[in-house]
This record gives C-alpha cells, structure tokens and sequence, in this order.
C-alpha cells in the first residue's frame, strides 16, 4: 500500500494520475483480485482506491484521511454522469445520543471535506474495464450545509423520541437513514416511543442521489 499523503496536495495529485485507469490495471498494480462482480464484495472498490491514495487501513468513525480532515467516496455514475446509487455515510447512533448537535456529529465530521471519485458504474461494463473519473475535493456550502444539518435534526428528533421504527426513506431532502446490515439477525438497541430499550436494524446514513448529482453537475458542468 502507499504511504499515506501528507497533503491535500499530494493526495489530489495521487487521485489524478489514477483519473482514467481501468479497475484491472489498478488491481494488477495493488495485486488485487478482481471480483467477478459487486454482489458479495461491496466494499471492493473503495478498498482499491484506498490503496493506491493511501489511506490508512482502518473502519474507526473518523475521516479517511483524519490527518487532512478529508474523507474519500467513490461514487458510481452511469453514461450520463449521474450517480447510480445513495451515498454510505456512516452508521448512525440510536441510543445515547441526547443533547448530540450537528456540529459535533459524525455525520458533519465525514461531510465536512470530502474527496469524490467517480467510477463508472453501469452493470454492463465488466468490473475490471471500469475505468476512474476525474477526483473532485467539495466543501458543503452554506446552503448546502444547512440542507443536511435540517435533515440531521429531523432524523435525530425522531430517534430521540423513540420513533426510530417509522422513519421512512420519505424524511430528508440530502440526507435519509435506512438499515444497514448484513442480514435481518443484526439487531442493535434503540429506545421505543415508550422509552424502554428495543431491539431494531442498525440504521446508516445515506446521502441521497439527487444531492450527489448536483454536487457532480455544479463542478464538472
């Protein structure tokens, strides 16, 4: 793996000079197999480009690179360039979260500087012939910000209050949450509308793909 980056710098340089590499020519270079396709190796591609903009190994809540407050996201888009699919951004709290604000949250840490790759995505292009788009570093707006952290507060008021049960793909115009896990056995705890502690899916945060696509339109028109 490559050192990790000690710039901002150098880590958009390392992401431009795989700007256009097929996935196999990046697999070879790491000696990475390439999976036959996604459906059992979901994390597959982030791992590979972690490597090559090295990123310290590691899931801890913090950003990718935490030494330059930049957090990485591949993001696959069809011909047209929109994005395929929502956006992870990382797994959300249920329990104990009283008194938690926007400013201080994950969610605000992981979006606070993020550094997009796009990579084609369309189903019908073998994985290895996939190639890298262009890298693009983004820093929420001030709109922008303030559509995320409204989606944040509404979704926390309703797992504060116990509702974590009838929160919908409908709420958050940037930002949902959904369950996240490998299988309907994964339970974690939550407090129901009554305040006693259930038992429920861990919920993760996704941005949604009409607030991706604008990010991706504003800054490669």
């Amino acid at each position: 793996m490559k050192s990790e980056p000690q710039s901002e710098a150098e880590l958009l340089e390392r992401a431009q000079s795989i700007a256009g590499l097929t996935f196999q020519e990046l697999a070879d270079e790491a000696l990475m197999e390439v999976p036959p396709n996604l459906k059992r190796d979901k994390g597959w591609v982030g791992q590979l480009l972690e490597w090559h903009l090295g990123a310290p190994a590691g899931s801890k809540p913090e950003q990718d690179f935490a030494n330059l407050g930049i957090e990485l996201k591949s993001i696959p888009i069809s011909y047209s360039g929109k994005p395929l699919e929502t956006t992870f951004v990382c797994v959300a709290a249920l329990i104990g979260v009283q008194g938690l604000t926007w400013e201080s949250s994950h969610v605000r840490n992981k979006l606070s500087k993020v550094l997009w790759i796009p990579v084609e995505g369309e189903r019908e292009i073998p994985l290895g012939d996939r190639r890298v788009g262009s890298p693009l570093l983004w820093t929420p707006s001030e709109k922008e910000e303030q559509i995320l952290k409204n989606d944040w507060e509404e979704l926390m008021e309703l797992i504060v209050l116990g509702n974590v049960g009838q929160i919908t793909a409908k709420h958050g115009e940037a930002l949902h949450l959904r369950p996240k896990a490998a299988n309907s056995r994964a339970l974690t705890e939550a407090y129901g509308a009554s305040g006693k502690p259930i038992k429920t899916l861990p919920r993760g945060f996704y941005l949604r793909t009409q607030f991706t696509g604008k990010i991706l339109t504003q800054n490669y028109a």
